[in-house]
């Protein structure tokens, strides 16, 4: 497939995936995200003492700003990425409640003036998830970019839903793989190429956390910083 075939390709994929997502009951997502939120926690435990990077939910996406907020709690640093000028690496700026937030690409909040940081960890939606954990984002590139620019790769985790698993996005040289993948069904690991399903961490043995999950219906509608 040459360099047009495949930008159609993927347009017309991208297209078809976020349909699917955006068609999706609102309750139904809701529904999926708690266990998403716990699978991140527990297969992932470090998170919760590093600098870790969410993005802003957008069309249905996984909302990660659930979890962020629980590793926040346990003494992690969240971050939100920002997009500086087109075909460039993203930034991440330090994000919390209450900072002041600025409106970018698709009218996609970030953090305004607060530091920059480095991140170790990257919770990355994915529009597309191939059998190699390969992602189908929105076409800019810039995570792709952002990834290969760092002079540290971070641990990258994709966050989707299983509906978004597709054979292969037909890779090129400048795609660049997911470590991991978490959807509703659990944990999935890149291992000699491809992703081999590790299972649900809490399947079968009951919660084993010191406090129940934040649901979405426990959280002040004004913690995140969202405007009416």
């Amino acid at each position: 497939m040459n360099e047009t075939a495949l930008r159609a390709w993927r347009k017309a994929m991208r297209h078809q995936l976020v349909a699917k997502r955006l068609a999706l009951p609102r309750d139904q997502i809701d529904g999926w995200r708690p266990s998403m939120d716990r699978y991140v926690e527990r297969a992932f435990p470090n998170l919760a003492r590093g600098k870790v990077a969410i993005c802003w939910p957008f069309q249905n996406e996984y909302d990660a700003r659930h979890v962020a907020r629980r590793l926040r709690d346990r003494g992690a640093v969240i971050a939100l990425p920002v997009v500086v000028a087109p075909r460039t690496p993203l930034v991440f700026r330090e994000w919390h409640p209450g900072v002041a937030m600025a409106h970018g690409v698709y009218d996609i909040p970030f953090p305004a003036d607060t530091a920059e940081i480095e991140p170790d960890s990257v919770l990355v939606p994915m529009n597309g998830c191939d059998a190699a954990g390969y992602r189908l984002g929105y076409g800019g590139g810039f995570f792709d970019r952002t990834l290969a620019a760092l002079a540290k790769k971070p641990l990258t985790i994709g966050v989707t839903f299983e509906i978004a698993r597709i054979e292969t996005i037909h890779p090129q040289p400048y795609d660049i793989p997911m470590d991991f993948v978490v959807t509703e069904r659990g944990v999935y690991e890149r291992r000699d190429g491809t992703l081999e399903f590790l299972g649900a961490p809490d399947a079968g043995s009951g919660s084993k956390l010191a406090s129940p999950p934040c649901y979405a219906e426990d959280v002040d509608p004004k913690y995140f910083g969202e405007t009416d």
